[in-house]
């Protein structure tokens, strides 16, 4: 078992700028706190910050409380199209997935054939796992394969029985490897403008955490 450790992120890794002044920080808490609790952010790249702490293949989670997730849909119909790009959530309300089948995948070529790569930050949870099987009922031509880089709450019978039932309705699910690491980076995360794109830079644990995360996944399924 992965040792558990606890790490609280400062407010600058999970994607929220440090600010010098303590008074200054407060002001932007309570303008934050005014805003409605939730809300799906879309965009082709996210911020390198965000994927460095949200994607890192860890058993912890705390501070890590979005679902990040990197999505390719390759239509296969009258025209061939690809579309990419990712969907952020606050876990206050619809998640990520569910904003997928949402808002992305009507505006692709509806009966058409679509094959859909996601590369999400954790695994889904119960109630988008069935709506993710709702989905796949539903459209014969939806084929999804989810690479996740860890698995959530999956110690809970109920967490394990969802993921049961994902495979069940045709999704493939797989956890990601460096390679997979490394591939979002160089696809869907931002690199500082007249910067050469920065290399993929593994964190020490990246292939052990993999490694244990493919076992247990292995078990529940």
């Amino acid at each position: 078992k992965m040792a558990e450790k606890q790490e609280e992120p400062s407010s600058a890794q999970n994607g929220e700028p440090d600010t010098a002044e303590e008074g200054e920080g407060k002001k932007k808490k309570v303008k934050r706190e005014d805003l409605p609790p939730f809300e799906i952010v879309t965009g082709e790249r996210l911020p390198a910050i965000f994927f460095k702490f949200q994607f890192r293949n860890v058993e912890y989670s705390s501070g890590r409380n979005k679902t990040f997730l990197c999505y390719v849909v390759e239509t296969q119909g009258k025209e061939a199209a690809t579309c990419r790009g990712y969907l952020e959530d606050e876990h206050a309300a619809a998640h990520a997935e569910m904003a997928f089948f949402n808002s992305i995948l009507p505006t692709c070529q509806p009966g058409a054939r679509h094959d859909v790569t996601w590369y999400v930050s954790s695994s889904p949870c119960v109630t988008c796992a069935q709506r993710i099987c709702e989905a796949l009922r539903k459209n014969k031509g939806l084929r999804l394969t989810i690479m996740v880089g860890r698995l959530f709450m999956w110690e809970e019978p109920e967490m394990q029985a969802a993921l049961r039932s994902m495979k069940e309705a045709g999704c493939k699910l797989r956890i990601m490897k460096p390679q997979d690491f490394e591939y979002v980076w160089k696809n869907f995360v931002e690199q500082e403008e007249g910067e050469e794109a920065k290399s993929f830079v593994p964190w020490e644990d990246i292939q052990e955490n993999f490694q244990y995360y493919e076992e247990k996944l292995a078990e529940i399924l």
